[in-house]
């Protein structure tokens, strides 16, 4: 090893580590604002032409489920159970959606720094 190059001697080319921790410190920052924003959002999924509607959280929980009495047949239990089930998905699919867009948003696309440090 030459005289005076040690592992700090080049390192980034004179990277400021002090910017750099303030740099990922206003990320994570960022990725909790957006983090909690995504708990409030709240997405909706439809089927049967709207005669079933689920409305989601942005943490998946499901809020809310709407039934139109039309569509309630006692002898067809299976189809009305597959347009919950399809509203459902729906709704998780557009709140999947929304938040990975918020997320990239702040991420630059790379889903966590670091694979994951923040």
């Amino acid at each position: 090893m030459a005289k005076g190059k040690g592992f700090g001697g080049g390192f980034g080319g004179g990277m400021n580590m002090q910017a750099m921790m303030k740099q990922a410190q206003k990320m994570q920052e960022n990725m909790l604002k957006a983090q909690e924003e995504i708990a409030q959002m709240e997405t909706t999924g439809t089927a049967g032409g709207g005669m079933v509607t689920a409305t989601v959280t942005g943490t998946t929980t499901v809020k809310s489920i709407e039934i139109k009495p039309d569509v309630v047949d006692p002898d067809d239990i299976e189809m009305l159970q597959d347009l919950v089930v399809a509203a459902v998905n729906e709704a998780l699919r557009a709140a999947a959606e929304k938040s990975q867009s918020q997320m990239s948003a702040i991420t630059g696309g790379m889903g966590g720094l670091g694979g994951g440090l923040f």
